[in-house]
């Protein structure tokens, strides 16, 4: 009966704890009152207070509960919230039993999936959206052939990954600030970037922005809020988390995008930038094109977690897997992604899965790591214009008529732009050393002498239209 009522008491008091005083649970509740009841005599605790008085005459009881209590309800109060004990010894897996499933609007005919989710395309936009990655690709085309006919040193082509370019750049504001690596030119063109704009900067002539500094491919323009290309992998991430921060501060309604590559997520920039981006809770989107290739380098060798999607919550990101090649869902996930990276003040990370046609770039021979059928099969089932022309046509807003008078008119104006860009006179030489410095330091100096010095003895090993 004693021990009966000793057990109620416990029970009574614990309740009274919890629903009056604000106690998660009874053992909260039990530890709250051993630390700091105080321990003189009980005449000097009494107090009017009825519920303390209560409490008051059930210390010595009080002091035997916490030996009794359930292991298994205590949580340990740790930095990011509350942490439960268990009793088992266990491992969190390596992986999921299932991998991330990717999101989708049109399956590999171009048809719209029954119930699919995405963001409404008005014809202005999609047919925008189509004819860019016809023009994407035909560019590349050009330019690719000007480089095997020895009219350009470099070039790399972003066939296979159209709908990434131009699908993300549709759902961004021109206030968004951009932080490329070498494969998203489309991006610059659906913001109004000339096709004699990118043929001056693949030529390197004095109309270049880059002043003739920068290997072809490497485009920047401070007016499109496009940061020059960096070659060096995964280094513009954690620039786009500083501008990403300081869009936030300075209260815009704006983000930061950033993309890179598969193989990008194997440099630490990319560990730095997510920690960076978490912590500061910057608007950036990390966009990785997952394209199965990091030049000759497979997924297989670069990671063995279930493709990079999964590496955003192990930062605190929320992410997302989608079709690269279906142009409206990428246009959905990014539309999304940046409402709320700006609502939330969050980075969001997305995950493309794609594939890269092209070889990596000019210096690249991809068939000497993968089969012809292999690069074949995906240019042809899951090709991104053709679906996404598929979509456009079935709702009256495309035709074979359209379609050849845009390839017509892409090609006149290609050609075009590299005669013009061809016969356009180069940067003076002063400029490789310009522009870093507002007085050049010594070294500076005596190295365009050496330069100059070079060229005077030995004309015939330089080009001759470089003005001096």
């Amino acid at each position: 009966m004693a021990q009966h009522l000793k057990s109620s008491s416990k029970s009574i008091l614990l309740n009274i704890l919890r629903h009056n005083i604000g106690f998660s649970s009874p053992s909260h509740a039990s530890r709250h009152l051993r630390h700091n009841l105080p321990h003189g005599p009980l005449t000097t605790r009494l107090s009017p207070n009825p519920i303390t008085r209560y409490c008051n005459t059930m210390v010595d009881t009080l002091s035997s509960i916490g030996s009794h209590e359930d292991t298994n309800s205590q949580v340990m109060d740790f930095p990011g919230g509350k942490v439960a004990f268990t009793p088992e010894i266990h491992f969190i897996s390596e992986s999921n039993e299932e991998r991330v499933p990717c999101y989708r609007v049109l399956d590999d005919n171009g048809q719209q999936l029954t119930n699919s989710q995405f963001v409404p395309v008005s014809k202005e936009i999609a047919v925008k959206m189509y004819s860019d990655m016809v023009t994407l690709q035909m560019m590349d085309n050009i330019f690719y052939e000007a480089q095997r006919q020895g009219r350009l040193s470099f070039y790399a082509t972003a066939f296979g990954e159209e709908a990434i370019n131009i699908a993300s750049a549709a759902a961004l504001s021109p206030d968004d600030v951009i932080f490329p690596q070498y494969r998203e030119p489309g991006v610059l063109l659906w913001r109004g970037f000339t096709l004699q704009e990118f043929a001056n900067q693949c030529f390197g002539n004095k109309s270049d922005y880059g002043k003739g500094r920068q290997m072809p491919v490497h485009y920047g323009s401070n007016k499109l809020n496009y940061f020059t290309v960096s070659a060096t992998i995964a280094t513009q991430l954690p620039n786009a988390v500083g501008a990403a921060y300081s869009l936030k501060m300075d209260g815009k309604d704006a983000c930061a995008v950033t993309f890179f590559g598969d193989g990008g997520s194997s440099e630490g920039d990319f560990h730095a930038a997510l920690n960076f981006a978490a912590v500061m809770e910057a608007p950036v989107l990390f966009i990785c094109r997952n394209n199965g290739w990091a030049i000759s380098t497979p997924t297989s060798d670069q990671f063995r977690s279930d493709g990079v999607v999964v590496k955003g919550r192990a930062y605190g990101i929320r992410s997302i897997r989608v079709d690269g090649n279906d142009a409206l869902a990428m246009y959905s996930a990014v539309h999304e992604a940046r409402e709320m990276a700006i609502r939330e003040r969050r980075p969001i990370l997305i995950e493309a899965l794609t594939y890269r046609v092209g070889h990596h770039s000019t210096s690249d021979d991809s068939t000497r790591y993968r089969s012809a059928d292999e690069i074949e099969w995906w240019n042809k089932a899951r090709n991104p214009l053709s679906r996404f022309r598929t979509w456009v046509e079935s709702n009256g807003w495309w035709s074979d008529e359209a379609e050849s008078d845009l390839r017509s008119k892409i090609k006149k104006e290609m050609l075009e732009a590299i005669r013009v860009a061809e016969k356009t006179e180069k940067p003076n030489l002063n400029h490789m050393f310009s522009d870093v410095y507002d007085v050049p330091p010594l070294n500076l100096r005596e190295q365009e002498l050496l330069v100059r010095q070079a060229i005077k003895s030995h004309p015939q090993d330089y080009p001759s239209d470089v003005p001096l």
